[in-house]
């Protein structure tokens, strides 16, 4: 980048990262509380950024939709990533809700026939005081990202990866749960919670296992033409406006190298590259962690890993502790029941990251607003 920081933090594109509590309408409708929530919503990760979701407000009730034109056809055919993505906004959107004082009644999948519709929040009550801890995973909304750089040689203090590790339905249920309906829909969200878990890898010999499957996931997706135009379309040059995707300095690019780098991802089997890259950044890390679900892999699934994700994402943050995606060996299918057999866990494993303490002026990456993703 050749701005200065100071400039380039003013850009539009970015603009929503800047939302700020000062600006919730205390004295505005139901209608304008549940707009504004959606600020911290989009603020959600998402696979190449893709940003994929929309929301509808109607009264008193929000809702969330799968934007399945944001899929991603060959890295995620199922929409499995893309659901998780939602599951993460949801999460955020809870958040602001009972952060600013509001009780809800959630449903998830509320309509068999409509697919699309993966929750719906209905604003309920007031709130007499939130939680310390989710004030504290508020906080980070704003300050979270997905920092692909090298990890200092610093553990990850054990009473931090204890809290991590509760991060799962344990922790969800009491925040958020048991403001849910006991209706059909709440209990199975809640099901699907208590199957999510949270593997967190520190031992040498297991990171390595892990490393080498991320590598080998690397050069099998590289060598995949389909694949290599899929992700070049979603990185972008650094003085590009665009809202969504993934801009050359998110990898550390200057001008001329975000300027080259879908056209030498496009045109390019670099997975060998690649692989020896990731292997050394996951092996370098303090920690590797995967999320799962124990007994299957549906939409309910996604969506509850999503949620699991989001915390432990946010939790971390709050702590200084910065996390990235290294999810290969479970995006490529004959590599995903290695990544379980590789940590003794059983079921489906759903997001595999890296956490460690970096550097600190990571700039976020584009979102579009919350108007823009209102359905």
């Amino acid at each position: 980048m050749t701005e200065p920081k100071e400039e380039f933090a003013k850009r539009p594109e970015l603009q929503p990262w800047n939302i700020s509590e000062d600006k919730f309408p205390s004295k505005g409708s139901y209608h304008d509380k549940l707009r504004f929530f959606i600020n911290y919503a989009i603020l959600a990760p998402s696979s190449h950024n893709t940003q994929p979701w929309l929301f509808k407000v109607v009264g008193n009730t929000i809702e969330l939709y799968a934007d399945r034109t944001r899929g991603l056809q060959v890295v995620d055919p199922e929409d499995r990533e893309l659901t998780i993505s939602c599951g993460a906004a949801l999460f955020h959107l809870l958040l602001a809700i009972r952060h600013f004082g509001f009780t809800y009644k959630l449903e998830i999948l509320p309509n068999e026939e409509d697919v699309d519709l993966l929750a719906q929040v209905n604003l309920e009550d007031k709130l007499e005081q939130s939680e310390e801890e989710e004030n504290l995973l508020f906080k980070a909304i704003t300050k979270r990202r997905t920092n692909r750089s090298k990890f200092e040689d610093k553990e990850i203090p054990e009473s931090l990866l204890s809290k991590l590790q509760s991060s799962s339905y344990s922790s969800i249920n009491k925040e958020f749960l048991s403001q849910s309906s006991t209706a059909t829909p709440a209990t199975t969200v809640k099901a699907a919670l208590e199957q999510v878990w949270l593997h967190i890898s520190k031992d040498k010999s297991e990171k390595v296992v892990l490393a080498d499957l991320i590598a080998e996931g690397d050069r099998i997706q590289m060598s995949d033409k389909r694949f290599r135009r899929e992700l070049a379309s979603w990185i972008h040059q650094n003085r590009s406006h665009s809202k969504d995707g993934m801009p050359g300095y998110a990898f550390g690019f200057n001008e001329v190298m975000s300027l080259m780098g879908p056209f030498v991802i496009r045109t390019f089997d670099a997975g060998k590259g690649q692989s020896a890259k990731d292997r050394q950044l996951a092996t370098g890390s303090p920690i590797l962690a995967v999320i799962g679900t124990k007994k299957s892999d549906k939409p309910m699934d996604w969506i509850a890993a999503g949620m699991v994700l989001s915390r432990t994402l946010l939790l971390a943050r709050s702590q200084d502790v910065w996390c990235s995606f290294l999810d290969q060996p479970i995006e490529v299918a004959e590599l995903r029941h290695k990544v379980t057999e590789a940590i003794n866990e059983e079921g489906f494993p759903q997001v595999l990251m890296r956490m460690g303490y970096g550097k600190e002026d990571v700039i976020p990456t584009p979102r579009r607003s919350a108007e823009e993703v209102l359905h």
